[in-house]
């Protein structure tokens, strides 16, 4: 019977950061819902993770772009 291969550092350094990611948007979305539950309005977030970013209008697109 041939032995199991060994898992790489890198695959497992993936799947941790993988279920941490989701542990963490688990969380946000409890406490969305507890505000939410509460009578408060969820803190807005634009996903940017930058605070100061939240308040700002998107900007205009160039015309080369569109």
């Amino acid at each position: 019977m041939a032995a199991k291969k060994q898992q790489t550092h890198a695959k497992r350094a993936r799947e941790l950061a993988v279920k941490e990611r989701r542990e963490l948007k688990r969380a946000k979305k409890a406490e969305a819902a507890a505000q939410r539950a509460g009578g408060e309005a969820p803190a807005a977030d634009n996903g940017s993770g930058f605070p100061e970013a939240e308040g700002q209008v998107e900007a205009v697109t160039p015309e080369w772009i569109r």
